[in-house]
């Protein structure tokens, strides 16, 4: 990653409609921008979204991805600087739950992006006119 350019945080949502063929306009949208991130170096993640992503690509999708691809894509998009979760981490979370009334696993998806020093979310799951701390979430989408 450059010294100019930013860590961005990649929600589940958008990581799926990458490799979920079913839905063509944001697989091409959500496929660009992953890319562009990936060749950036400038994309991250939690253990928290290659989980979901891994539920969700093999079992949720109109087209679900055989488990062994799913696997690779897991090992591949854990190349990117990634938050492992920590006790205060969570605690974290739960003290954002209750202080934006938001989920618990939103909460998380935000503690995360803090930990990793990220300024923005790409999401299509969060209010986009709200102010998560500081923290940006943008729709690529809209």
């Amino acid at each position: 990653m450059s010294a100019d350019s930013r860590l961005l945080f990649f929600d589940t949502n958008i990581l799926v409609y990458a490799y979920d063929i079913a839905i063509a306009d944001k697989h091409a949208m959500a496929t660009e921008l992953v890319q562009a991130h990936w060749n950036q170096g400038s994309g991250s993640l939690s253990m928290q979204v290659l989980q979901e992503f891994y539920v969700t690509v093999t079992n949720k999708i109109r087209k679900p991805i055989r488990p062994q691809l799913a696997r690779q894509l897991v090992t591949d998009l854990s190349k990117w600087k990634r938050h492992v979760p920590e006790i205060e981490d969570i605690l974290s979370a739960v003290d954002l739950h209750t202080e934006l009334k938001i989920s618990f696993w939103d909460a998380m998806i935000l503690q995360s992006a803090f930990a990793l020093g990220c300024d923005t979310i790409y999401s299509e799951d969060f209010d986009m006119n709200r102010n998560y701390r500081g923290l940006k979430v943008v729709n690529p989408f809209k």
